[in-house]
């Protein structure tokens, strides 16, 4: 499952969702938005993306993913609109039979997600300017 949403994730019911007999690992990773990029503070954040190829683009993340790994879950969930800082931006969440499995799985959709995925975000400062960036496109994003 993916998808991209305006409403804040709710990442306990995508942890439980991802949740199975067969799996005795379930791995979360959340990004979440925080107030300082360097010595750039933040005080929000607007997330935008061209939602066709973003969806796409998340699809096909799941697919390598499930062909890769062992997974019975794999749920990426990304936020858009306007962010305060603490407020949850995505969401991913794999379960696997083992834990080794699950965490490289997971650490592999993430990384995808940052690099492949059309989703940009504008960092807001106190002074109310603001620079749209590519979440890959600044320097040291992992």
């Amino acid at each position: 499952m993916v998808r991209l949403t305006r409403d804040a994730i709710d990442f306990a019911a995508l942890t439980n969702e991802a949740r199975h007999p067969h799996c005795g690992a379930v791995a979360l990773f959340l990004g979440t938005v925080r107030d300082l990029t360097g010595e750039h503070v933040t005080v929000f954040l607007d997330y935008d993306a061209y939602a066709p190829m973003a969806e796409k683009k998340l699809a096909e993340i799941e697919a390598t993913v499930r062909a890769r790994w062992p997974v019975r879950e794999v749920l990426m969930v990304h936020r858009l609109g306007r962010l305060a800082v603490g407020d949850v931006s995505v969401a991913v969440v794999v379960s696997c039979p083992h834990r080794a499995e699950a965490f490289d799985a997971l650490r592999f959709a993430v990384d995808a997600l940052k690099e492949l995925v059309p989703i940009w975000k504008k960092e807001n400062g106190p002074d109310g300017t603001g620079e749209w960036v590519h979440q890959s496109a600044k320097p040291g994003a992992t």
